[in-house]
């Protein structure tokens, strides 16, 4: 088995389509990738404000609704919550009531707070009076929830 001859093979060259080593489909190409690169980066920093804009929002309502006497607390909460949730899940959402409304916020929330914990003062018993509902414990579990909203 003889070597094959080697002599005749030419030396590493750059292809003869361009005068130049920079190719306008290379450009372009490396510029529209440079491009998506900076809309996916454009839209994560803006999903990321919104969420971190409606969180604000909301504990900023939160905070002023505990300065206000029980009753009126709890109707601010009760307001507060439709809107988070009008604005996280859609209109349609926002208009549930009873246990539907407590099915809503425990799946906006990923928690049981509302349809087994003291948050089911929002969903059965809003009207109540207040001398029978532990509202310390209402407006830490309504701190703790909204404190994590990720929109």
């Amino acid at each position: 088995m003889n070597a094959p001859d080697l002599s005749t093979l030419r030396g590493l060259h750059l292809p003869t389509g361009g005068t130049s080593a920079v190719q306008p489909e290379m450009v372009a190409a490396l510029a529209l990738g440079f491009g998506l690169a900076l809309l996916v980066g454009l839209i994560r920093l803006v999903r990321a404000r919104r969420a971190v804009s409606v969180r604000r929002a909301a504990l900023r309502e939160l905070a002023l609704a505990a300065r206000l006497e029980p009753e009126a607390r709890r109707v601010a909460q009760a307001r507060l919550l439709r809107r988070v949730v009008r604005t996280l899940k859609g209109e349609e959402a926002a208009r549930s009531r009873g246990p539907a409304w407590a099915a809503t916020l425990d799946a906006t929330f990923a928690t049981d707070f509302f349809r087994s914990g003291p948050g089911r003062a929002f969903a059965d018993d809003l009207y109540r009076r207040p001398d029978s509902i532990d509202l310390a414990a209402i407006d830490t579990g309504l701190g703790r929830l909204l404190s994590q909203i990720r929109a």
